[in-house]
């Protein structure tokens, strides 16, 4: 077969969304120990949404009567928040992947022809059901995550190890919706390495490990 050229890949994974009855305490667990940044919490006081940059307490916030409904966190090339929810352990709700255009149209081309639910909010961002418990949020050329991902050498995700119930599924999902390669159990997303491991729940599978660099 004649030697062809093919464009470097954009996609990236930059960010993942966790789901855990102790919202507080993962919240805390990343600003004190892995020097992330509070970038807000969102959530309500009363009917009213709010949203309350770095700077208030937890304290300030109770006595408002403030309710959270997300953390974002936010370091190098890496975006994580954090929800508050039924699980002790945090499970993964979706990763997010920045792709080019292209492949952001093939993504949803072959989300389509395997009957993939295809959810579009605000005309911001995508969510893609994988089949396999969790989803994906896939977002093309953006200019906030352009300057996000110029942050890789701050830091950047290099391994996300997450605990399922049957690893080569979960695996073989993700890499069947963004057309990469599988090894059993993980898929490389750009400078990501995803990897899922034997022993974890049915249905969103659970936060193991980060590795950042």
């Amino acid at each position: 077969m004649p030697w062809a050229y093919t464009a470097p890949s954009a996609m990236q994974l930059f960010h993942y969304h966790l789901v855990t009855r102790k919202a507080r305490e993962v919240e805390a667990r990343y600003v004190a120990k892995l020097g992330f940044e509070l970038v807000a919490r969102h959530g309500r006081v009363g009917d009213a949404p709010v949203s309350f940059e770095p700077g208030v307490s937890w304290e300030e916030l109770d006595a408002r009567g403030f309710r959270l409904r997300l953390s974002e966190l936010e370091r190098g090339a890496v975006n994580i928040v954090v929800q508050p929810g039924q699980w002790v352990l945090p499970r993964v709700d979706h990763l997010g992947v920045a792709l080019d255009e292209d492949e952001f149209a093939e993504t949803l081309e072959r989300a389509a022809a395997r009957g993939l639910r295809v959810q579009e909010r605000s005309g911001r961002r995508t969510f893609v059901t994988t089949g396999a418990g969790y989803r994906l949020e896939l977002h093309p050329p953006r200019d906030w995550i352009d300057e996000l991902l110029e942050q890789t050498e701050e830091l950047h995700l290099a391994e996300l190890h997450l605990l399922a119930d049957d690893p080569e599924a979960k695996a073989m999902a993700l890499a069947n919706l963004l057309d990469l390669d599988t090894r059993r159990d993980s898929v490389e997303i750009g400078e990501t390495a995803v990897r899922f491991l034997p022993g974890g729940p049915a249905g969103r599978p659970e936060l193991h490990a980060e590795l950042f660099l």
